[in-house]
């Protein structure tokens, strides 16, 4: 088996750390301080390095997972933490004022990561019709821009919704590998 490192951004306030204590199957290594400045209006902690916790699936695979800090002047650890990666995992507030330029922010910084690897996007706070009127608007831009990333209205507190993206990473991830004769 190989390593599977996954690396979980997005902006402050969308769920990251929760979503990391909420899947994690060892007590998650964290580095929240008490928030300040403008991000102290949103919550009150935010991490100033990195969240990190461990998952294994049923078939003894362990995904290890990284959170990056949401703050944009702690972006130097973006990189860093995404060095290794397989996947990256990409949560949005569906609440912020443009959670689409967002997203785009946030697929360009990671950029040459993803094209080495895969990326899935987390929803988080969206009140989605039966019609997914609310998700149409991520589907469209990535549809635009012919990216075919997995979109997932996720509550980040869930363990099961994230287990799903982590899985459904996991299963495109191992379905590449196969296809590019990585594992046997």
């Amino acid at each position: 088996m190989y390593e599977l490192k996954i690396v979980i951004t997005g902006c402050v306030g969308a769920g990251k750390s929760t979503a990391i204590s909420a899947i994690s199957d060892i007590p998650v290594i964290s580095t929240e301080v008490d928030a300040s400045d403008e991000v102290a209006k949103e919550k009150k902690t935010t991490t100033v390095a990195m969240d990190y916790g461990e998952v294994t699936l049923e078939d003894g695979q362990i995904i290890k997972i990284y959170g990056t800090p949401g703050q944009k002047r702690f972006a130097y650890m973006w990189e860093i933490l995404a060095e290794g990666a397989l996947g990256i995992i990409i949560l949005l507030n569906d609440k912020r004022p443009d959670p689409v330029g967002d997203m785009d922010m946030y697929l360009e910084n990671f950029n040459e990561q993803i094209r080495q690897s895969v990326a899935v996007i987390g929803v988080t706070h969206a009140e989605d019709d039966a019609e997914g009127v609310a998700m149409s608007k991520y589907y469209d831009y990535l549809s635009e821009r012919g990216l075919n990333h997995p979109v997932f209205s996720v509550d980040a507190r869930d363990k099961m919704q994230m287990r799903l993206m982590l899985e459904t990473m996991a299963a495109i991830i191992g379905s590449e590998e196969m296809l590019d004769g990585r594992v046997d």
